[in-house]
C-alpha cells in the first residue's frame, strides 16, 4: 500500500526505480530521494525504557512536519496515515520513527507542548479522497494563473497543495514585490468553494519545488539533498578566480549557484598562504603588478606597468622573497630572471589515437615487420630463378608412374602464368590416356 514496487515500505525498503522523478509511487512512497531518511539507528536497541512517541511526517513536496502518536499505533517508515488538521484532517506519509526524530526536533527547534495529534492509520477511503484531491491540483494551477494574470497581479503561482480531506488548498506563489491578492483571494474562494491560504516562497524553494538539470548535467542539488539555502555573494566566485559572468554564474533560479559554497573553504585555506593580489613589486626594471593567481599551481602572474602584455609566471615563495627585499629597501631581480621554467612535457598517447594501425586486424602486419609472419620454409619458390629448375625436372620425375608428365616440360615458367594450385573457374579435367603394358 505504500510504494508502487508493492512493499511495506519500512526502513530496510529501497526501491529500485532510479529515475530522474524517483519512485513511480513518489506521493506514498517512504524512499525518494530529498524526502527519503536513512535510518541508521534501527538495527540498534535503545538502551533507555522510555520511547519517544513523535513521529516524523512527510507531506507533498519537502514539507515535512512532527506528530504524538498518542493512540500508540504501530507505525514504521512508509505507514500512511491520518493526521490532525485546521480544519479537518491531512493525509501524509510517516518518514521517521524512533530516536532520530529527538534529535531532529531538537534541530529544528519544535515544542513537544500541545503537539498534533495522529488520529488513525489511513483506510481505503481516506486514500480514494486524498487521490482524487491530488488529481485536481494541475487544473486548478492553471486556473488559478489565468484569474492571477486577468487581476493584473506581478505574482506567479508555482504549485498548488490539496489537504488529505479536500478542505483546504494552499497555493505556493513568489514575486519580486508586495502583492495585494485581497481580490484574488475572493476568485479562489467563490470558484474553488474551500479554504484559501497563500504561501509566498522564494526563487531557489520554486526552483526545487519544479527540478530540473544543472549546468554540471546532474540533477539540481536543491530538488535532491539540500534543504537549507545559504545566502551566496558574489565573493565567493572571486576568492576561486572566476569570472564574474551573471550567464554563467547563475542557476536555473536566478540566483548565484548554491555550489560556490561548497569548495569556498578549500580555497580560503589556500589563499590565506598566498601574498595580497594588490601586492605590488619593486623590480630593477620598475613596478611590477599582480595579474592573477593560479591556486592549484601556487603561482601568481606579474606584468610591468609600462609593459603590460607581457606576463610572468612566478612562485609563491620567490615572490615572498621579492617582498621581503623590498621591505628592506632593496630592489628585487627582474621578472625575466624569477620567471617559472616548465620543462616540455612529451606528451604519450595512451589510447593510441593517433595510430594508424589500431583498425587492421591483429592476423595482419605491417611495417618493416611484415616479413616475418612466415617462417623461410613456408615461402613459395621463385620460379623464374634458374637455381630451381633442376628441382622442377626431380619433382616431376618422381611422379608415380601412370600419369603423364607436364607438357610444359623444361619450359621456363612465365611470370605471370597461374600457379597449377589455382585452377580456373571453367577448368575440365583432360581424359588420361590407356595404360600400355608393352610400352
Amino acid at each position: 500500500m505504500s510504494c508502487g514496487c508493492k512493499t511495506s515500505g519500512d526502513s530496510s525498503h529501497s526501491c529500485g526505480t532510479k529515475s530522474a522523478n524517483g519512485c513511480e509511487s513518489v506521493d506514498t512512497c517512504g524512499n525518494s530521494y530529498k524526502l527519503s531518511v536513512f535510518d541508521w539507528l534501527s538495527n540498534i536497541n535503545n538502551p533507555s525504557q522510555s520511547q519517544t512517541d513523535f513521529v516524523e511526517v512527510r507531506f507533498k513536496n519537502d514539507r515535512k512536519f512532527f506528530y504524538k502518536n498518542v493512540n500508540k499505533l504501530p507505525l514504521h517508515m512508509g505507514s500512511v496515515i491520518t493526521v490532525e488538521s485546521s480544519p479537518g484532517h491531512d493525509i501524509g506519509v510517516v518518514s521517521l520513527t524512533g530516536e532520530l526524530v529527538k534529535i531532529q526536533m531538537k534541530k529544528k527547534n519544535v515544542s513537544e507542548e500541545n503537539p498534533l495529534k495522529i488520529y488513525r492509520l489511513a483506510n481505503q477511503k481516506d486514500i480514494e479522497v486524498w487521490q482524487d484531491a491530488r488529481g485536481k491540483e494541475e487544473g486548478v494551477k492553471i486556473q488559478a494563473r489565468k484569474i492571477a494574470i486577468a487581476l493584473n497581479l506581478e505574482m506567479k503561482i508555482t504549485d498548488v497543495e490539496f489537504q488529505g480531506d479536500g478542505a483546504k488548498v494552499t497555493f505556493f506563489y513568489t514575486a519580486e514585490t508586495r502583492v495585494d491578492f485581497r481580490q484574488l483571494i475572493k476568485e479562489f474562494a467563490s470558484l474553488f468553494r474551500t479554504k484559501i491560504d497563500m504561501k509566498q516562497i522564494g526563487f531557489r524553494q520554486e526552483a526545487a519545488k519544479v527540478g530540473g538539470i544543472g549546468s554540471c548535467g546532474r540533477e539540481l542539488c536543491c530538488s535532491t539533498w539540500l534543504t537549507d539555502f545559504r545566502s551566496v555573494n558574489t565573493n565567493a566566485a572571486r576568492y576561486q578566480q572566476l569570472s564574474i559572468n551573471p550567464q554563467k554564474l547563475a542557476g536555473q533560479c536566478g540566483k548565484l549557484k548554491c555550489c560556490l559554497n561548497y569548495e569556498l573553504d578549500s580555497y580560503l585555506d589556500a589563499l590565506s598562504h598566498f601574498p595580497s593580489s594588490s601586492t605590488t613589486l619593486d623590480t630593477e626594471k620598475g613596478k611590477a603588478f599582480c595579474i592573477k593567481i593560479d591556486v592549484f599551481k601556487k603561482r601568481m602572474w606579474f606584468a610591468y606597468a609600462d609593459h603590460s602584455m607581457a606576463w610572468y609566471d612566478l612562485d609563491v615563495d620567490d615572490v615572498k622573497k621579492m617582498i621581503a627585499k623590498n621591505k628592506k629597501g632593496e630592489k628585487a631581480q627582474p621578472l625575466e630572471d624569477v620567471k617559472v621554467l616548465d620543462a616540455p612535457v612529451k606528451s604519450v598517447d595512451l589510447i593510441q589515437e593517433n595510430n594508424m594501425d589500431r583498425f587492421e586486424r591483429r592476423g595482419k602486419s605491417s611495417g618493416p615487420n611484415k616479413n616475418k609472419r612466415k617462417p623461410n620454409n613456408q615461402q613459395k619458390p621463385d620460379n623464374n630463378s634458374t637455381g630451381n629448375q633442376g628441382d622442377r625436372r626431380k619433382r616431376i620425375s618422381e611422379k608415380p608412374a601412370g600419369q603423364a608428365p607436364d607438357k610444359q616440360g623444361d619450359k621456363p615458367a612465365q611470370p605471370n602464368a597461374k600457379s597449377p594450385q589455382q585452377k580456373p573457374k571453367n577448368f575440365k579435367k583432360k581424359p588420361q590416356p590407356k595404360r600400355d603394358d608393352n610400352a
